[in-house]
């Protein structure tokens, strides 16, 4: 037992070493998420790079978190929103509800004014 005592005090230092506690850490956190469910959910109909335009869905970089909602969870546009697309292809996503956060961080992060 006491063996272990040093191995988790290194586990616990080497953590400490790999984040500097700063705030922009969560936000890569997320933008690094929100990369990952979009790779995942969105981009087979939406491509790839979310600043080009897929097979089936428009190019999607910089989408707000507003947008993302409405159309991912209900397909639906907020009120007042010109889409590229008037299309209703788009099936809703309700499991990603708990990710629109991320994908947002993640879409915004491509080079957004």
């Amino acid at each position: 037992m006491r063996s272990l005592v040093p191995l988790t005090v290194c586990f616990v230092l080497v953590g400490f070493a790999c984040s500097s506690g700063e705030p922009g850490d969560e936000k890569a956190a997320l933008v690094k998420r929100g990369k990952v469910v979009y790779e995942t959910n969105c981009s087979a109909c939406h491509s790839p790079d979310p600043r080009k335009d897929g097979p089936v869905g428009p190019a999607n970089a910089c989408a707000s978190a507003e947008l993302l909602a409405a159309k991912v969870l209900r397909n639906e546009y907020p009120p007042g929103y010109a889409p590229m697309r008037d299309t209703r292809a788009m099936v809703p996503l309700p499991h990603l509800e708990k990710e629109i956060p991320a994908l947002a961080a993640y879409l915004r992060s491509l080079g957004c004014n």
